[in-house]
């Protein structure tokens, strides 16, 4: 692990740690396709909207698994450079069993003010039915999905990143399979949408338990040794919950979005939803790097590695825009033909093309976001991982919404979250510069 980490050629380190991350990634990426594509295949834009309206539920899942899951794998991190390595199997174990409780009260709560929460994600007369049922399904199920981020998150503080994908296509490739026997085989609708995903999320949590029980060699999953002092937990809290926040916001912003487009009808969230998925191919893989590397980021930080540290940062900041560039211009291009693929109706055709190419236009500056946030977390610098994350889909996403449509009507809203992501990357840049010094001294 320490040749990985300290001694391996910096772009040597940063492909073994990230590429696994980049394909589980994108196993993710083919499944949220395939799904749309299985879901649009009905031809009713009111299940495609529905299910569409339950994505935010999804992204506050994964926002509470962040908690503990990135929270501790900075800490982590930090810990194995420090050689602090008797404190790190207390901790790992502590971080499953704190989002298994977790998991376990947000299913409750999600369940009993079931009704509330759908009108707040924009549920519509004829979208509830379907919105509903997906809804229901992933709550009953929330365990599986929350407690995933922990195991998958922290086996990769040691460098087992390998484990961590193939649990993510395992999960994946299963639920791919049962798409379409619940779909169209069973009739399930949105609730075999929804749990087709839960039983894709139960099988990854297994395989990354057993992983992080048979090949981890700090790492533990006994309940006996879970411990944490306060300190601890301060430290996981501080970088775990703006972690959480960015998910969060994710699902405010959706949710936020849906209802602005709702008054256009049915057809301008769907075409949204497809526009999204396809946007995805660009986000996770970005994502798959910026969270591949912070491993590497938090163990030479912990290190005290400044040189290594930077030329770090350096191949990061080159592989995020890099790669944003090329192949944001690529989808721009093929944005037409890519939502008739999903749905070939001229008014979903029209808007969901617009809506791709407002997205993607912004992503070069999105992956230096991405750079920004990621280090702030691995170093432990937890109000600027804070402001980073109420931030892009939060706040600054929130007062676009709000001011545009005003002055630009439906374009308003299509264009809210490039002027978000410009905004926040100029914030994230002087947050950046302004720790550089400190943080490489």
């Amino acid at each position: 692990m320490d040749d990985l980490f300290a001694h391996a050629p910096v772009p040597k380190a940063y492909m073994h740690l990230a590429l696994p991350v980049v394909l589980g990634m994108v196993a993710s990426m083919v499944y949220n396709l395939v799904d749309t594509f299985f879901v649009a295949q009905t031809g009713n834009a009111d299940l495609v909207a529905g299910v569409t309206l339950g994505a935010p539920l999804f992204s506050f899942m994964l926002a509470v698994g962040d908690i503990f899951g990135l929270g501790g794998s900075a800490l982590l991190s930090r810990l194995l450079g420090n050689g602090k390595r008797a404190q790190v199997r207390a901790l790992s174990s502590f971080c499953l069993y704190a989002a298994v409780a977790l998991s376990l009260v947000i299913t409750v709560l999600l369940l009993v003010f079931k009704q509330p929460i759908l009108t707040m994600l924009g549920a519509t007369a004829a979208t509830r039915q379907y919105a509903g049922a997906f809804y229901s399904m992933l709550a009953i199920g929330a365990v599986f999905i929350i407690v995933s981020l922990v195991p998958g998150n922290i086996i990769r503080t040691e460098g087992l990143a390998k484990q961590s994908m193939i649990a993510t296509l395992a999960g994946t490739a299963l639920t791919i399979v049962l798409d379409p026997i619940f779909l169209f085989g069973l009739h399930w609708g949105a609730s075999g949408v929804g749990l087709a995903n839960v039983l894709g999320y139960a099988l990854n949590t297994g395989l990354l338990l057993w992983f992080t029980q048979t090949k981890a060699q700090y790492l533990s999953i006994a309940p006996k040794v879970a411990k944490a002092s306060r300190a601890a937990v301060g430290s996981i809290l501080a970088i775990g919950i703006p972690a959480s926040l960015t998910n969060f916001m994710q699902s405010l912003g959706t949710m936020l979005l849906n209802q602005r487009l709702s008054a256009y009808g049915a057809s301008a969230v769907a075409a949204m939803g497809i526009a999204q998925k396809v946007y995805m191919i660009v986000m996770l893989i970005m994502v798959g790097f910026a969270f591949g590397a912070q491993p590497l980021i938090g163990y030479n930080f912990g290190a005290k590695a400044h040189k290594r540290l930077a030329a770090i940062l350096r191949f990061d900041f080159i592989v995020e825009i890099g790669y944003a560039l090329v192949a944001a211009a690529v989808l721009m291009l093929l944005a037409k033909p890519l939502v008739a693929l999903f749905m070939n109706r001229p008014a979903i055709v029209s808007m969901g093309s617009l809506m791709m190419r407002a997205l993607l236009i912004t992503t070069p500056f999105i992956g230096a976001i991405l750079v920004f946030t990621t280090v702030f977390q691995s170093v432990g610098q937890g109000l600027s991982a804070l402001i980073m994350a109420v931030s892009r889909q939060g706040v600054v996403f929130a007062v676009a919404l709000w001011l545009l449509p005003q002055w630009l009507g439906f374009d308003g809203i299509v264009w809210a979250q490039a002027a978000a992501d410009l905004i926040t990357c100029v914030i994230g840049y002087g947050l950046y510069h302004r720790s550089k010094r400190t943080m490489l001294a």
